[in-house]
């Protein structure tokens, strides 16, 4: 049984170690932004996570990346995951990180400090653990949605 409705194409699928990959980076860059306060890197990041959660996984620079250096020198995935979820992450990190980059630039470094911390929590807790917050929020949303639309 699918979760998609009839008709709808099926889901993008991913190599998982991608996103995971894209999220070193992004706490690599994430902790620069923390050690410069620089308000343009994290602006920079967040045209990344936008990248990602608009056109997809595959657009992001950090999917290029993973694609053209890494990927050709690793075994096939074992499984494959469906795209929503870290796309759906990637936007929740463009909001932290178009947040922070508004505080940086606007003299509310409190601000900047606050939002890309919690993206670097989010980043760091993906890339060291392999836990993707943002993809767990996507996933406890469609449990409750679909709970939701049994019960009516």
């Amino acid at each position: 049984m699918s979760d998609r409705a009839p008709g709808a194409p099926a889901p993008v699928r991913v190599d998982p170690r991608g996103p995971r990959f894209a999220a070193v980076l992004t706490s690599l860059v994430l902790l620069v932004v923390l050690a410069t306060g620089s308000g343009a890197l994290l602006a920079a990041q967040a045209v990344v996570f936008a990248v990602g959660a608009g056109l997809g996984l595959r657009y992001s620079p950090y999917g290029w990346l993973y694609r053209r250096l890494l990927r050709p020198r690793l075994a096939p995935p074992r499984v494959w995951e469906d795209e929503r979820p870290p796309r759906f992450a990637q936007a929740v990190g463009f909001g932290f990180a178009a947040v922070g980059a508004v505080g940086y630039l606007s003299g509310a470094t409190w601000l900047g400090l606050a939002a890309t911390g919690a993206a670097l929590a989010a980043a760091f807790l993906n890339a060291a653990f392999g836990y993707c917050l943002g993809c767990e929020i996507y996933l406890t949303a469609v449990r409750a949605r679909a709970r939701l639309g049994h019960q009516v």
